[in-house]
């Protein structure tokens, strides 16, 4: 299946154990939400395509390359179906590796379904806890070996939770996952976690820590800037748990949350930090896009669109990033852009542009089409001169000549839009009618979700369950209003929900809007001026128990780390062709979260436009200063709005220098030529290259090595500014 051939070693355990206890998890296939409905009442959300594979797979391909041995695998809502892929899939048929169903129509919740598991006697030892929309790469050998060894020490250390450091853009809330900002206190000599709160429960700059938690604890290190894998390494205990308190129903807000105040039981849950794996659960469709994404820029690797365990091994990756099946029908005059997936049996035609886009399989897409940013589903119908930005387009959908998508619009399965027809923002479209009644408090993990589904079936009797297709021969008959989708549309547009067109941005796969972005950063910079006072905490820190004033040590960041981000930011950009005011929101939201200055920003975003001209193919250093010409001339706005005085504009050239000593050598021959150029280009004033010039002259003759290959142009320079002080 995967090409990574697994090799997990389990702990210190001798062969003879191991043999009797296979590692083993437990799969949820159902998230027991409804964020990303209308789609889920069709089909299940661990079968919804990502980059063209079912989500499931990416879960089931991980544990088995991570020496998993048996998935029980929980299927709830929609179980036929995931019961029918499963048995029609290759993953029945692995050597050493065991996938087991279990069906429930009666569990509504995550806690019900542990409870179900108990009472079948299958977990004989410790097991990994997964949902079947979780994406990773990790090895389970480091955190299978460090919650054994604390079991052997502590009986009582039940569980360990995996987590990550997130990007500083998911610390300003305008997160590439759509999730609330986390707090957590972690022990930072035993990895213990003491405290786990979200964004949404909490009042804004205030955390209240027991005092009971400070009691034997040297120090506490609090963090916002960790992201939950929702990968669990759990002891047999952790079912027990579940089943005896029933109050149990969602794994964090109930069962972790509910372990940590817990003073009588003392259990207790770890954590284990990854830091170059991948790991993420896709939670709503800005997660969904962040992820999607993230496979095909290889991430994921070794689960990327042209390894075998997709089952169409003819994918192919080429240049830029993209992707294309061998058997697709593709005009020559249309244009494929970067980062985009083709499926098999896709036609496209003239003068059509796809860019940073997944199509699927068999679908029809006429001439004079733009689709930008979105995911085409199978079999989808998409007539001439249609334009998709930032959408999702369901199974079978058909999309009449003219009509246009704007971002953020989810169709769902089999869904008529109407010639020149134009879907508003955000908008929710499905042949099955909104249900009367509404979930409500954020889409909680349990209760009402059951009766939910329940209604709905009784509204329309059109669910089939084994297979989801619309089977009630009435419905056949009976037209929907074409007014509301266009001559000839068919579907439902789903109104929003009381208060959700606040929240409709941020849980999209369209681009978070400017003034959305803007006011985001604005919040932080609240919260930053809030803090200033003593009453609240900084992004990351440690609290030390001997200090008499409660200081906290802010943790330092790492540069490359920032670099990194704004590079990613930056190339994001260029991709999708954002503009750059927009861009300096990112770049502000991180230099915020990062605690960084305005110089930082400057000399990461020269090094990210740098480090593109050089990745330009080019064969001469004529060729590469062309490069470099093309990219300073298209994004020096976003420079220049970090150099505001000279002293930024001198950093911008020593940090060339040292690119050129270091980091990229291919531009030491041309860094007279580049330094001209900025010049020429007015993003570095003359005033900076002469002081540039003047502090140079001190130093060691290894420190001048491209002052004196720049003599020439600063001769012309002094002499140029000589002339003009003779005039005045």
């Amino acid at each position: 299946m995967v090409a990574q051939k697994k090799g997990a070693s389990r702990g210190s355990e001798d062969p003879e154990e191991l043999a009797r206890v296979p590692l083993q998890a437990i799969l949820l296939a159902d998230s027991f939400t409804t964020k990303f409905r209308p789609i889920t009442l069709e089909r299940p959300k661990v079968l919804l395509p990502l980059v063209n594979a079912p989500m499931i797979s990416y879960t089931l391909a991980w544990l088995e390359s991570a020496g998993v041995e048996e998935v029980f695998v929980f299927c709830c809502a929609h179980s036929k179906q995931v019961i029918k892929y499963l048995e029609n899939s290759e993953w029945f048929s692995q050597p050493n590796f065991t996938v087991t169903t279990i069906e429930s129509h009666d569990s509504v919740s995550a806690g019900d379904a542990l409870r179900l598991i108990y009472e079948r006697n299958v977990i004989h030892g410790d097991f990994v806890l997964i949902s079947g929309d979780t994406v990773s790469n990790m090895s389970l050998t480091q955190v299978l070996q460090e919650h054994k060894e604390r079991r052997k020490k502590d009986s009582n250390a039940v569980m360990t939770i995996v987590i990550k450091r997130s990007k500083p853009s998911q610390i300003t809330r305008q997160s590439r996952l759509g999730t609330d900002e986390l707090f957590m206190a972690i022990d930072p000599n035993t990895k213990q976690l003491l405290y786990y709160e979200d964004k949404a429960d909490h009042a804004k700059g205030s955390i209240y820590l027991d005092k009971l938690l400070l009691a034997d604890k040297s120090s506490i290190s609090l963090h916002n800037d960790k992201q939950d894998c929702y990968i669990d390494i759990c002891s047999p205990e952790v079912l027990s748990l579940f089943t005896d308190n029933f109050d149990y129903q969602h794994l964090r807000r109930h069962f972790l949350k509910g372990l940590l105040v817990d003073d009588i039981m003392g259990y207790k849950i770890f954590t284990h930090e990854i830091h170059s794996s991948y790991a993420a659960r896709i939670d709503n469709y800005r997660s969904y896009d962040a992820i999607s994404k993230d496979i095909i820029q290889r991430w994921t690797y070794p689960l990327v669109p042209d390894v075998k365990f997709f089952g169409d091994s003819s994918t192919k990756l080429e240049r830029l990033g993209m992707y294309r099946a061998s058997e697709i029908g593709q005009s020559r005059s249309a244009q494929i852009g970067p980062f985009t997936v083709i499926g098999n049996g896709t036609k496209i035609g003239d003068n059509t542009k796809i860019s940073n886009s997944v199509i699927g399989e068999g679908c029809s897409i006429g001439p004079n089409v733009s689709i930008e940013g979105s995911y085409v589903w199978n079999n989808v119908t998409i007539e001439d001169g249609c334009k998709l930005r930032h959408v999702i387009v369901c199974d079978g959908v058909i999309m009449k000549s003219g009509a246009v998508l704007e971002p953020g619009v989810v169709l769902s399965f089999k869904v008529v839009i109407g010639q020149q027809f134009i879907v508003p923002s955000y908008s929710k479209v499905s042949l099955l009618p909104q249900p009367t009644k509404q979930d409500s408090d954020e889409e909680l993990e349990y209760a009402d979700n059951s009766t939910g589904i329940a209604e709905i079936s009784s509204l329309t009797h059109t669910l089939d369950k084994s297979n989801g297709e619309i089977v009630n021969e009435q419905q056949e008959t009976q037209r929907w209003p074409t007014s509301e989708l266009g001559t000839g549309g068919a579907g439902y547009v789903w109104s929003v929900c009381e208060g959700g067109h606040d929240e409709e941005w941020r849980h999209s796969v369209a681009p978070i809007p400017a003034e959305k972005l803007a006011e985001v950063i604005q919040a932080v910079e609240d919260d930053l001026e809030f803090a200033q006072d003593g009453s609240s905490l900084p992004p990351s820190g440690e609290l030390k128990l001997d200090s008499n004033d409660s200081d906290y040590d802010e943790e330092s960041r790492d540069d490359s780390y920032f670099e990194n981000e704004v590079e990613a930011t930056f190339l994001r950009a260029v991709d999708e062709n954002i503009k750059v005011e927009h861009v300096v929101l990112e770049v502000n939201s991180l230099r915020l979260s990062s605690n960084k200055q305005t110089a930082d920003c400057a000399g990461a975003i020269f090094y990210s436009m740098m480090k593109l001209a050089l990745e330009t193919p080019h064969n001469s250093a004529s060729e590469l200063v062309q490069a470099t010409t093309k990219v300073i001339t298209n994004w020096k706005g976003l420079l220049k709005y970090y150099l505001s005085d000279i002293d930024e504009e001198i950093e911008v050239i020593m940090k060339f220098e040292d690119m050129c000593l270091e980091s990229a050598k291919e531009f030491s021959p041309v860094f007279d030529k580049i330094l001209y150029l900025l010049y020429d280009q007015e993003v570095i004033r003359e005033e900076a290259i002469l002081r540039w010039d003047d502090e140079k002259r001190e130093a060691d003759e290894s420190d001048r090595i491209f002052v004196r290959q720049a003599e020439t142009f600063i001769k012309w320079l002094r002499e140029a500014s000589e002339e003009e002080d003779e005039e005045e």
